[in-house]
């Protein structure tokens, strides 16, 4: 069993919080440091990848969501998505737009090669804030037929909100703030 009280020490120890950025009155959680550290990597992937040890795939969100979402996938012998932001995928696609607390944005996957039909699939991100960004991950995964059995995050704001949006899936947050 995985000890989720070590994720939740280093991520609390290592965040690094920025103040007005990217934009005034937004306050930024910043992970790296917790990606940088070896053991505070190995033990934050642990605990994601225990959230959905049956998921088939792993959706990795653009950007700081895919080096979580490699590992995960890696851990538990599954494929992983990258759910990338808008005009980074060659055509066909297929894309949700969202907004987000500081402006709007669009993700994508490939349309018809990712085989995702009937597929168990774990959404990985980093920071969970207003729930738009998340959403539109589950909301195009399950378009191209995924069946979204949880959502992991490393942080999640709850000030922000974003956890009433995902009402409908299971929801780990490794710390709360």
């Amino acid at each position: 069993m995985t000890d989720t009280s070590s994720a939740h020490d280093v991520v609390t120890r290592l965040t690094r919080w920025a103040d007005d950025f990217p934009e005034p009155g937004v306050r930024f959680a910043d992970l790296t440091p917790v990606f940088s550290d070896a053991t505070g990597f190995r033990v934050v992937v642990d605990a994601l990848a225990a959230c959905a040890p049956e998921a088939e795939m792993i959706a990795a969100v653009d950007a700081r969501g895919f080096l979580l979402g490699g590992g995960v996938a890696r851990e538990l012998g599954s494929g992983v998505v990258a759910v990338r932001k808008a005009g980074k995928l060659p055509p066909p696609v297929l894309a949700q737009s969202y907004t987000l607390e500081y402006g709007t944005a669009t993700l994508e996957i490939p349309a018809d090669s990712l085989g995702l039909g009937g597929r168990s699939v774990l959404v990985v991100d980093d920071v969970l804030a207003t729930g738009g960004t998340i959403e539109a991950t589950a909301r195009l995964l399950e378009s191209a037929g995924a069946v979204v059995i949880g959502v992991a995050v490393v942080l999640e704001i709850v000030a922000l909100g974003g956890r009433t949006r995902l009402g409908k899936y299971p929801l780990t947050s490794l710390v709360t703030v």
